[in-house]
C-alpha cells in the first residue's frame, strides 16, 4: 500500500486518544488526528520519530493524520488503524495468506451478527464465504506481537459473532494485521484483556480461524505492505 505524502516530525504528545501534537522537522507543531483507538502502549513515547499525512480535504478539522511511528530504534509501525483492512486484503490477493486465497469477490463491511460489520468478506466459487475480521497490531514485546493493547469489549463481541457464524456452518478467520518488522508471531495479551484472550481461545476452539501478516512500514518510499505470514500461538 502507498501512502499519501509523507512528512517527519518528532511526537510531543498524544492525548484524548485521538490527538498528537508533533513537531515537525521545519520546526513548526501541528495536531494530528490519530487513527487509533487502543492505548498505543510502546509506540507514543514523546520524543519519538513520527510521519504525518496532509488530507487533500479541506473541510476536515485536522489537516494531518498520524501514520508511522518508529517504536524503538530501526522499528518503524503503522499505527494508522484505518489502513488494516487494505493491508490485509492486499497481502491475500498477492497470495501472501494460502488458506484465504482464490476469492471470486471481497466485499467490505457486510452486516452479520447482532448489529455489527465484518470488516471483509471473502467468497468462493465453492464453499461458504469467510467472514474475516482485521485487528491492526502494534504492541510488541521482545520479538511477541501482542492484541489488544487495551480492553476492547467490542473484539470480544466479534469473537463470539464469528463462532456462531461457524456453529452455523460458516466460515470465520481472525487476522492479525502486524504493520511492523521485528516480530515472529501474535499472541493474545492476557495481562491487559483476560476476557478477550478467553474469548479468542473459546473461538478457535470452535473452528474459527487466526492468522497474522506482518511487514515493516517504509517510511522512504511511503510503502507498507505485510510481507509475510506468522502464527498466531494461544
Amino acid at each position: 500500500m502507498r501512502l499519501p505524502p509523507l512528512v517527519a516530525g518528532r511526537l510531543l504528545r498524544r492525548y484524548k486518544r485521538f490527538l498528537a501534537d508533533v513537531e515537525l522537522d521545519t520546526g513548526a507543531v501541528v495536531t494530528a488526528h490519530s487513527a487509533n483507538t487502543g492505548s498505543m502502549r510502546g509506540c507514543a513515547e514523546p520524543g519519538a520519530r513520527v510521519w504525518l499525512s496532509a488530507a487533500d480535504n479541506p473541510k476536515r478539522k485536522l489537516a494531518w493524520t498520524w501514520e508511522l511511528v518508529e517504536a524503538a530504534p530501526g522499528v518503524v509501525v503503522g499505527i494508522h488503524t484505518g489502513r488494516a483492512n487494505g493491508l490485509v486484503e492486499e497481502a491475500i490477493g498477492a497470495g501472501r495468506l494460502h488458506a484465504l486465497g482464490g476469492a471470486e469477490r471481497v466485499r467490505r463491511e457486510v452486516r452479520y451478527g447482532s448489529a455489527s460489520r465484518i470488516d471483509l468478506l471473502f467468497e468462493y466459487a465453492s464453499g461458504p464465504p469467510c467472514h474475516v475480521e482485521v485487528k491492526n497490531v502494534t504492541l510488541a514485546e521482545a520479538g511477541v506481537a501482542r492484541f489488544p493493547d487495551a480492553v476492547t469489549t467490542r473484539g470480544t463481541k466479534h469473537l463470539h459473532e464469528m463462532a456462531a457464524v461457524v456453529g452455523a456452518g460458516g466460515r470465520a478467520a481472525m487476522v492479525y494485521c502486524v504493520p511492523r518488522g521485528d516480530v515472529g508471531c501474535v499472541c493474545p495479551a492476557d495481562d491487559i484483556d483476560p476476557v478477550y484472550g478467553a474469548a479468542l481461545r473459546a473461538a478457535m476452539a470452535a473452528g474459527v480461524e487466526a492468522y497474522a501478516l506482518t511487514g515493516a512500514p517504509d517510511p522512504a518510499a511511503g510503502l507498507v505492505r505485510l510481507e509475510r505470514e506468522i502464527p498466531v500461538l494461544i
